[in-house]
């Protein structure tokens, strides 16, 4: 299995009411430029989870999707494709209805929907399911950018850059819709641990704008804040959005899971933050989304 391009946590922490700017300057504070390189296959993975408006906090907004591609562009790497499998609804309803297909079209990048085939089979430290068809993009690519909004869920606790991963890429051609029927959903912490241990994330970009609180990862309450979370480390980087909703590594159980398996890091004092402090970003955030500020400490 190809390792992550880098082992450092490398964090760029930006706020900008404008998300595109937001991102630029998020991956500009870790350099993210310099990790892509002309013989590369670079994937992104934005979350699609159904045809919803982006101010529902449901899916990434097209506009900042086109801001990830042209970043990406700058390092002329062999091939760019956004690649995702929508879980609710078919991924082509997604795209149509949201308007990722003008996106994917005028940028003039691949698309693959990871929800068919041609697939190869990898086994997973899990029990339920074992093991997964995945798109055969996955010994294809060298690369993989995950973006996701950050909502609270129901029942994985939270959604970010991993969870976005390990829900994407599993096809609803085996699992259906919403990918239950083999049991994803039986132990999903477990299974999103051992897909993040198959599926190594290079760089992780998490949007706020908007966040998702209350019920997620649908019904919820969305709240424009305009933090990006951009990383090297998608344990730290995920550490950091549960920090913004309040909580610990330790309340997510997959986290704390990778953690303890030395996927990535949790502790905040091994992170390489670039930008704001946690500690601003955590004041800035509960004052957006609940008009008072405080911090996780």
């Amino acid at each position: 299995m190809r390792q992550r391009r880098r082992n450092t946590a490398d964090i760029g922490i930006a706020m900008n009411s404008d998300e595109s700017q937001a991102i630029i300057e998020s991956l500009n504070l870790i350099q993210a430029d310099t990790m892509i390189n002309a013989n590369d296959v670079v994937v992104i993975t934005p979350n699609w989870v159904k045809p919803a408006g982006t101010e529902t906090g449901d899916v990434v907004s097209p506009e900042s999707l086109r801001t990830i591609i042209r970043f990406v562009k700058k390092n002329n790497p062999r091939r760019i494709i956004v690649a995702t499998g929508s879980a609710e609804r078919t991924t082509s309803e997604v795209m149509k209805a949201v308007g990722y297909d003008k996106i994917i079209n005028e940028e003039q990048v691949e698309f693959v929907d990871l929800n068919y085939g041609p697939f190869v089979r990898v086994n997973l430290n899990h029990s339920s399911p074992p093991a997964t068809n995945l798109n055969k993009l996955y010994e294809e690519m060298t690369f993989l950018i995950s973006f996701a909004q950050l909502k609270l869920h129901n029942v994985a606790t939270m959604t970010a850059a991993i969870k976005n991963i390990a829900l994407g890429w599993p096809p609803a051609e085996e699992h259906g819709y919403p990918k239950k029927n083999l049991g994803i959903h039986n132990d999903i912490h477990g299974f999103i641990s051992a897909m993040a241990q198959v599926i190594p994330i290079d760089l992780s970009i998490v949007s706020t704008n908007p966040a998702m609180i209350g019920t997620g990862p649908h019904n919820g309450i969305p709240r424009r804040v305009g933090i990006i979370i951009s990383g090297t480390d998608p344990v730290a980087v995920d550490t950091i959005g549960a920090r913004l909703l309040g909580l610990h590594p330790e309340a997510i159980r997959y986290l704390w899971d990778l953690k303890n398996k030395n996927v990535g890091i949790a502790d905040i004092n091994q992170m390489n933050i670039k930008g704001m402090s946690i500690a601003d970003a955590e004041r800035a955030f509960s004052m957006a989304v609940y008009g008072q500020a405080f911090t996780v400490e």
